[in-house]
Formats: C-alpha cells, sequence, structure tokens
C-alpha cells in the first residue's frame, strides 16, 4: 500500500516557495493522485509551483464536507498501488478540515500517512499570541445565532480562566466584525484577545489586548482571514 501525503498550501497570496519547503514542492512534482477540496484552487496551487507539472496528466478526486466515506474508501482502493495527495482550500490539510476522513480510511486500509510541514493559521496564532501553548483547545466556527455566539464565548472566557487553557476559533470572514463586537461585548474587561489576521501575507496583523483597550481601537476586519484567541 502506498502513501497518504498531506500537502499543505498557502494561507496568503503568495508564491509557493515563500512558505514551504522544498520537500513539499517535491512531493508535488512526484504526485499524479490528488485528493483536493476545490479543484479550480487545487489546480492553481500546483500550477503556482512552476515546476513544470502538466495538469491534465493529473488525476483528482474532490473531498470536501460532502464527500461519503464510501466514495474515499473505493477511491483510494482503486489507487491501492499510487501516492494520493491531499490539498485542503488553504493552510494545513485534515486539521478544521475534511481531509480529516481521508486520514480515518487511510489508516483502515493500512495506508501510510505522512503528513508534510506548511503554514497552520491556528498554530501560527498560538505561536504569536502570548498565551498558553501548553493548554489549548481549537473550537472552530462559532454559532451564527448571536444570542448562541455569545454564549458560547462566555463558556470559552470561563475555561481559559478555570483552565489556564488557550482559546482558539474563528468565523467566516464576512462575520468578523459581528464576532469581534459579541466579544467586547460578552468577556471581562481584563480578559485578553489575541486578533491574528491575513496571516505570512504583506498585511498580517497579530495584536494581543485585554478587551478593554480592543475597545479603544479601532478595527475593520470584515472578509479578512482572522483566528482568534482568547485568555485571561
Amino acid at each position: 500500500m502506498s502513501d497518504l501525503l498531506l500537502i499543505p498550501c498557502p494561507i496568503a497570496a503568495q508564491p509557493p516557495h515563500q512558505c514551504l519547503p522544498a520537500q513539499v514542492l517535491q512531493v508535488i512534482k512526484d504526485t499524479k493522485v490528488f485528493m483536493v477540496e476545490d479543484l479550480r484552487s487545487a489546480r492553481r496551487f500546483i500550477s503556482s509551483t512552476k515546476q513544470g507539472i502538466v495538469i491534465d496528466e493529473l488525476e483528482f478526486f474532490v473531498l470536501n464536507k460532502k464527500t461519503k466515506f464510501e466514495a474515499i474508501y473505493d477511491f483510494m482502493c482503486l489507487h491501492a498501488k499510487a501516492d494520493i495527495g491531499v490539498i485542503s482550500e488553504a493552510g494545513c490539510p485534515a486539521v478544521a478540515d475534511p481531509g480529516s476522513l481521508a486520514v480515518a480510511v487511510a489508516h483502515q486500509t493500512q495506508r501510510k500517512v505522512v503528513p508534510l510541514v506548511g503554514p497552520s493559521s491556528i498554530l501560527l496564532t498560538l505561536m504569536a499570541s502570548g498565551f498558553n501553548g501548553q493548554s489549548f483547545v481549537f473550537h472552530g466556527y462559532l454559532p451564527i445565532n448571536q444570542k448562541e455566539r455569545a454564549g458560547k464565548i462566555k463558556q470559552m472566557e470561563k475555561e481559559a480562566f478555570q483552565k489556564k487553557q488557550t482559546q482558539l476559533f474563528m468565523d467566516t470572514p464576512y462575520r468578523n466584525n459581528h464576532v469581534l463586537e459579541t466579544i467586547l461585548k460578552t468577556c471581562s474587561p481584563q480578559t485578553l484577545l489575541c486578533i491574528a489576521a491575513e496571516l505570512t501575507s504583506e498585511q498580517e496583523f497579530v495584536k494581543t489586548y485585554s478587551i478593554e483597550k480592543w475597545k479603544k481601537e479601532k478595527l475593520d476586519l470584515h472578509k479578512k482571514p482572522v483566528i482568534f484567541a482568547l485568555y485571561f
């Protein structure tokens, strides 16, 4: 049985060679079969590595949140003798990403799983926050309903205080300003908030302030990729 290669891609608009190790670029060049979250962006990403890869000679399988376990299993069995690369829409596959289902199938079929080094907005935020890096949790997306969202934020703030545990979360870019507004209304003035926006890009912004200080700042996060982190 061959390998399942977890291939990271950039999380900002930048050439792959600026954020990916040479090993990852070589793996992309050598791989002919891919499972990808979005076909168009994956093809564009592979082309951007500028390694003379003929895209039409590659085989792609779309792996998103709607893809069934059975379809993944059948695809892997069909390509039992070939290495398969997994590419997310951005960052590291299988982390807050449907690629995790492919990894589960790989383990069941005795296929070796090979995670490759690349940018992760979650880890980059944790590194830059100044918060506890030994105990942390990533909650993913917050509830859409404003009351439920406020309740979730209050719960995370409580866990940060009681467990001394960093609380990381995100939302869709067009809801970022609403999320920030809810955080500022919900959390105690002394609670610490790290906002990490547009990581690895030229517009990268990472700041940690108390809620009290954030209320004095003017910040527009609309349509920007952001990871939030709470600590006490």
